[in-house]
């Protein structure tokens, strides 16, 4: 069950759309209260914790965009009702489910409701896999394997094969040891909290190896790795003393 709260200054206004909801919505929504102001609309949504927010744009005192400014994070779905046309452009900004053009008929509500609905179910869907994956990938003792996400979708790889991961902004290419390399639209701060800290070690801003594949160590000037395929990574001042611990624990 969603539960809703509907902000109008208009009784009138307030009391169509509750009964709209009540006839035709009422398996899928509550409406938990009415209020006539954005003030009494913040107090509400502290009460009642609400799922949903009818909320007008045309207030005396605060204006339905001034609702947004009492909140810290919006964990709830905006859906607008206004008269004005020209609002649908701050409406993309605040990021609102929809909104809907008052006199409010059935068949845009429909339609409103049903993006509602689908929005649920992708995210319910998404926090399934989330789920899943974490499981998966926090389950040491019974896999080997990491899921790692691609743009398809998800790619299993075998812990061990992989040699080093490598930042590129806001992207990660991981690099195995059969030459094969995957592109991650992840950070590889990202990636990091996903391998063994045992086995993985950061020797870079840009750089995490996996500790098995490093051949040497040249301690000369810059203090540089090289791996078992010939690549020859920098080891950063900041993170020098923490990779030769790891490197004498290791042994």
């Amino acid at each position: 069950m969603i539960f809703a709260i509907i902000i109008d200054d208009e009784f009138n206004a307030r009391e169509f759309l509750k009964k709209l909801l009540f006839r035709h919505f009422s398996e899928k929504i509550t409406v938990v209260e009415t209020c006539d102001s954005v003030e009494s609309g913040v107090k509400a949504m502290a009460k009642y914790q609400a799922d949903l927010v009818f909320l007008d744009i045309q207030m005396p005192k605060e204006n339905g965009f001034d609702f947004f400014a009492h909140f810290n994070e919006i964990n709830f779905e905006v859906i607008l009702t206004t008269a004005y046309k020209e609002h649908a452009i701050n409406a993309i900004k605040y990021n609102v489910l929809d909104y809907l053009l008052k006199p409010i008929n059935y068949i845009d509500l429909l339609s409103t409701i049903r993006r509602l609905e689908n929005r649920k179910k992708a995210v319910s869907i998404n926090r399934n896999t989330e789920t899943l994956l974490e499981n998966f990938n926090n389950n040491t003792d019974t896999f080997n394997k990491i899921a790692l996400p691609t743009h398809n979708g998800y790619e299993l790889i075998n812990i061990n094969n992989i040699m080093f991961c490598h930042s590129e902004n806001n992207y990660c290419r991981v690099i195995c040891m059969d030459e094969k390399e995957i592109l991650l639209s992840k950070t590889l701060k990202y990636v990091q909290g996903l391998l063994n800290s045992n086995l993985f070690v950061r020797i870079h801003k840009s750089y995490l190896v996996n500790l098995n594949y490093i051949v040497s160590f040249d301690k000369t000037d810059e203090l540089k790795i090289t791996l078992t395929n010939g690549s020859i990574l920098p080891v950063s001042i900041r993170k020098k003393e923490q990779f030769l611990n790891a490197i004498l624990h290791k042994s």
